[in-house]
């Protein structure tokens, strides 16, 4: 049996500024009666339980294969290194869906710390606690564009494939930099549009239809920048940017 000290459900729950409620095995700051804000088709989709059950398996790995040609295996060792896991005492995943990133990067960060997944699905969330926990592994349903930790919180924090599904992606970024500890290491995946001029607004004309955004090369480092964040490297494959920054001691 856990003790307080080393329940992830309770250390997490110390970390938080608004009160949770434990549901389906994660902790939901949300309430309820809160329903989760599904707009767009996209965004529908990820909070189908169908959905949920076959993103990590099937869709996923097979759409960024195509979109970037990084496998997923290769995208979690790139961002474990990006992120200095092997250094990070506390891990952030916004956006985790089903926690097929969440749980092997908290594998990576060194005994005794804590990962933690965010997301707004509560499928998702149930597929994440079924499917990607373990020790030191907690999720939360909460709100990205208001994180409920403090400032200064996580020594790294991520967000892959999810950005572009996002009402708000760069209030969501400057939410993830605001909890990054100095010294702490920050990293996003996400669309990239980089066709001929013709083609990127017809792409984007139509991902914006199904609720979908495509972000040129500057957005996200010149967001990084502005926000104090240092050594900001990028990598773009196909249709997929990896942005990864970190944030002055």
């Amino acid at each position: 049996m856990h003790s307080s000290d080393d329940d992830p459900l309770e250390l997490t729950r110390g970390l938080l500024e608004r009160t949770a409620s434990v549901r389906h095995g994660y902790l939901d700051v949300l309430g309820e009666s809160t329903e989760s804000p599904v707009p767009t088709f996209a965004q529908r989709a990820m909070n189908s339980p169908f959905v949920a059950t076959v993103y990590e398996r099937l869709w996923r790995p097979a759409a960024f294969f195509v979109a970037s040609g990084v496998t997923t295996s290769a995208e979690q060792r790139r961002a474990a290194t990006a992120l200095r896991l092997s250094q990070a005492n506390r891990l952030l995943d916004v956006a985790c869906g089903p926690g097929n990133f969440t749980g092997p990067l908290a594998r990576q960060i060194p005994p005794g710390g804590l990962a933690v997944g965010f997301d707004i699905s509560e499928p998702m969330l149930s597929r994440a606690v079924a499917d990607n926990s373990g020790p030191g592994i907690c999720y939360v349903r909460g709100d990205a564009r208001e994180l409920p930790f403090a400032d200064e919180t996580f020594d790294a924090v991520c967000c892959f494939g999810a950005l572009y599904l996002m009402p708000d992606p760069f209030g969501v970024a400057r939410e993830m930099v605001r909890v990054l500890r100095p010294g702490g290491r920050i990293a996003i995946l996400t669309s990239y549009a980089r066709q001929p001029a013709p083609v990127r607004y017809a792409m984007t004309a139509g991902a914006r239809m199904i609720g979908l955004r495509l972000f040129d090369r500057h957005a996200f480092v010149e967001l990084f920048r502005s926000a104090g964040l240092v050594d900001v490297e990028q990598q773009t494959q196909r249709a997929l940017q990896f942005v990864a920054a970190g944030k002055p001691s």
